[in-house]
């Protein structure tokens, strides 16, 4: 069983191509990469988390067609998780989640801390569209930030050697001293 993250697919969005994908002609256009790509890299048996905005509406029969075990992280536009629910695993609005011996605290939106950041903790998120820099050992996993796939854990995992650390980290004597303003 494989691990996967991605956020802000916004499915049936009309107005997310005027706001940041010109590069779709059509939102059936959109979706269909989406729904290609996801599917392109997880099977069935996998977990995905997904960090909010899934879909604008009438969203049901494209989650039938993503494979995956599926976790929603609640985001700003996610008034269709409930209606949906019976196609999530678990609906949540921040999940705290262990992979091997990696904590890894999950939201929607980006925190300058969060949970055992200072034990050193990974802090994934959507919702900047691609738009909000990396903070320490984090950073958007949404599909706008990796060709509109998601990030599998191996993705994370390398993506997180080239951050800096958590400002907090007590394992670092000198993120503990950062500068106060």
């Amino acid at each position: 069983m494989r691990h996967y993250f991605t956020s802000d697919t916004h499915f049936n969005h009309v107005r997310i191509l005027e706001i940041c994908r010109p590069m779709f002609l059509t939102i059936e256009d959109m979706n269909e990469t989406i729904i290609t790509n996801w599917n392109s890299v997880i099977l069935p048996g996998d977990i995905v988390y997904h960090l909010g905005d899934f879909a604008w509406k009438d969203a049901e029969s494209i989650i039938k067609r993503l494979n995956g075990q599926k976790f929603l992280i609640r985001g700003s536009h996610d008034s269709e998780g409930d209606r949906l629910k019976k196609h999530w695993c678990q609906i949540t609005p921040m999940k705290e989640i262990k992979i091997g011996d990696q904590s890894i605290v999950l939201s929607h939106c980006a925190m300058r801390v969060w949970e055992k950041s200072h034990y050193g903790s990974w802090h994934l998120y959507g919702h900047s569209h691609g738009n909000l820099p990396p903070w320490g050992k984090s950073f958007d996993v949404g599909v706008d930030t990796n060709n509109f796939y998601p990030y599998s854990f191996d993705d994370v995992s390398e993506k997180m050697k080239t951050l800096g650390e958590n400002i907090n980290d007590a394992r670092y004597p000198s993120c503990m001293t950062a500068k106060k303003s």
